[in-house]
């Protein structure tokens, strides 16, 4: 299969972000995503993720998880629909070789992103034609602590399950309980400066059948879950604040009120999580749940 990078324009709904998309995407790609690695790898463990594997991630972002499963002999098909900036770099991990076909890396050619809806990411070999059905799906953009998110993951993988085949295993992951996810207390900055009179917002704590619900409403059948420790680490003070703030979770404060005051308020809610040399360490657990197509 050669390199293949699929874009399509969405239009732009909504006022205008207040961040910088592309710095927010660079920090997502260095800072934030590896935190979920031991996630990725539990579920490519288990599932003997390998070269017989034709995998499709939903929500790839900048492409890490892609790339490990490339590595281990995988063909990957990424689909990522609410940032091209994620996306474009992904490009640069998984497709390095697109900017001289007539040299392509081995593992551009089994790598193919697209811009766009699950129906967009038909499986395909190089010369167009239908290729075989993908034999695992995967969610890893955790859902259960911002309302309505479950909602629009069941859509996605309503759309997405047509192009696997039957019995074919579809991962969701979540975050875990709340009062193992030290990261819950930061997170609710967001919601207290969106709506500081009701002091909730849209943030709430993950509940324990989130992600088997999902999966009903999208027509899976649930088969096995496992739980992973993913603790979030950084540097420094500054690095957890752009971290966390490249997640996405805080735009709608920042929106409410300023980039200077989101800052103040997460610096001093990761206080408690400093340790004495400067380091911010927050032990969470996240869970993933393994479902069947029909």
């Amino acid at each position: 299969m050669t390199p293949t990078l699929v874009r399509q324009h969405l239009p732009h709904a909504g006022p205008a972000p207040r961040v910088d998309l592309c710095a927010r995407a660079r920090d997502w790609s260095e800072i934030q995503e590896r935190m979920l690695v031991p996630l990725y790898e539990a579920v490519y463990e288990r599932l003997d993720v390998g070269p017989g594997t034709r995998l499709l991630g939903l929500g790839c972002g900048s492409g890490l998880a892609l790339l490990m499963a490339a590595a281990r002999g995988a063909a990957v098909t990424g689909v990522e629909s609410s940032s091209p900036e994620r996306l474009a770099l992904a490009g640069e991990r998984l497709l390095p070789g697109a900017a001289e076909p007539a040299r392509p890396s081995a593992r551009a050619a089994r790598a193919r992103l697209v811009q766009g809806s699950p129906g967009d990411a038909g499986p395909e070999e190089a010369d167009g034609a239908r290729a075989a059905p993908y034999t695992v799906v995967t969610s890893f953009e955790p859902i259960g602590c911002l309302a309505g998110d479950a909602e629009g993951l069941a859509e996605l993988l309503a759309a997405a399950t047509p192009l696997a085949g039957r019995g074919v295993p579809v991962v969701l992951a979540g975050w875990g309980p709340p009062e193992r996810c030290a990261t819950s207390s930061v997170l609710r900055v967001a919601t207290k400066l969106v709506d500081p009179l009701r002091g909730g917002g849209s943030w709430r704590p993950a509940l324990r059948d989130d992600l088997e619900e999902v999966a009903e409403r999208a027509g899976l059948r649930p088969d096995g879950s496992g739980r992973v420790a993913c603790p979030f680490g950084y540097a420094d003070v500054d690095s957890a604040v752009r971290g966390l703030l490249s997640t996405g979770l805080f735009d709608a404060a920042i929106a409410a009120t300023d980039q200077e005051q989101v800052d103040k308020e997460l610096a001093e809610a990761l206080h408690q999580h400093r340790r004495p040399d400067g380091t911010v360490w927050m032990p969470n657990v996240f869970r993933y749940l393994i479902a069947r197509t029909p």
